[in-house]
């Protein structure tokens, strides 16, 4: 089925703006009620959700979904909480959750493969493959960023547990993590210090950049980070609205504005260089910016796949963003609990 068509203000400045504030996942939203007259047309992109995927045994349930990514094998981790909730009070609680947070699903049937991660992590916040199949995880409570082997054995962990600092062996509630083919990696360190570090692939921090702001390389929450194939970094800059992307030294380039974006969280890159974004909207207000945008390479609107609702091929939350090998899109919904798979064409 096509998805339906979305609209927004032409003119974004014409928005009454209030704030709605979600602390189940540390987010504070913009709500926006349109003023304004005229209104632009968004082109839905040309995807259709696979209804039936995943496939649940009767004995495994998903709680708050926060990530999802996919290995080499099609394979697809989905990273949910257990139960675990960003309290109202902001104290974060470090006690491991019991139950395993990392669900593992066959990419072409949705069947489960098996679950892990039980006694692990606090509160997971991202889930990333790299080349070689390893997983990293970022833990906001824990303040830490994890390296895991294929088959779960801890290869490497950087930050101290439970400690928020902001030099180079600390962070304060890191958000995620890209991997570059030659091991070296980024971290968005993003809800407390608003930057970026790199480091090398045994874990030495080689550079950061950012500081809190508006301006060009400047960040608030930097939520989302990913590599294209030319090595340019993109990071979702969640409450300046919008995707700045840098050279591999931190050098700024430019910025993507969106269609324009609301809220955006997650950004992943397909084979070809298409981007997809997800972003959570205004939450309840008209128009609709909720779903993910799918952008060119160099940052102009494609269209939107899904919209905000309960029903298969929409989001309550669209929080976390995947693409495997061959095109298929997978969407971490995060109020929702599920992950849904989505193929270009009709």
């Amino acid at each position: 089925m096509l998805l339906q068509s979305i609209v927004w203000p032409a003119n974004r400045g014409a928005c009454v703006m209030s704030l709605v504030v979600v602390m189940a996942f540390g987010i504070a939203i913009p709500a926006s009620r349109s003023t304004a007259a005229g209104v632009a047309i968004i082109p839905n992109a040309n995807y259709h959700v696979v209804h039936g995927w995943p496939v649940l045994p009767e004995n495994s349930v998903l709680d708050e979904v926060s990530a999802v990514a996919v290995d080499s094998l099609g394979n697809v981790l989905v990273l949910q909480r257990g139960g675990r909730q960003w309290p109202d009070s902001d104290v974060l609680d470090q006690t491991p959750i019991v139950v395993p947070t990392v669900f593992v699903f066959d990419g072409r049937t949705g069947n489960l493969l098996k679950k892990w991660g039980e006694k692990l992590f606090a509160l997971p916040h991202s889930v990333t493959v790299d080349n070689h199949d390893n997983i990293w995880f970022t833990d906001v409570a824990l303040n830490q960023v994890f390296k895991f082997s294929q088959d779960g054995k801890l290869l490497l962990t950087v930050g101290e547990r439970g400690v928020a600092g902001d030099d180079g062996s600390h962070f304060n509630r890191p958000t995620d993590v890209a991997v570059a083919p030659d091991g070296s990696f980024y971290v968005s360190d993003g809800y407390e210090n608003s930057r970026v570090l790199k480091f090398s692939p045994d874990g030495k921090l080689l550079l950061q950049w950012g500081t809190k702001g508006k301006g060009p390389g400047q960040f608030d929450l930097p939520h989302g980070i990913a590599l294209d194939a030319a090595g340019r970094v993109l990071v979702v800059d969640r409450r300046n609205g919008r995707v700045q992307v840098f050279d591999s030294r931190g050098n700024y380039l430019s910025e993507w504005k969106g269609p324009p974006f609301a809220s955006p969280q997650d950004i992943a890159i397909g084979s070809d260089g298409t981007a997809f974004v997800t972003d959570i909207g205004e939450q309840g207000e008209l128009p609709d910016r909720s779903g993910v945008y799918v952008m060119k390479p160099e940052g102009s609107l494609l269209g939107r796949i899904g919209r905000r609702g309960n029903y298969d091929g929409q989001f309550i939350i669209a929080h976390g963003v995947a693409v495997g090998k061959g095109g298929e899109v997978y969407v971490a919904d995060f109020f929702g609990r599920r992950v849904q798979k989505f193929l270009r064409g009709k």
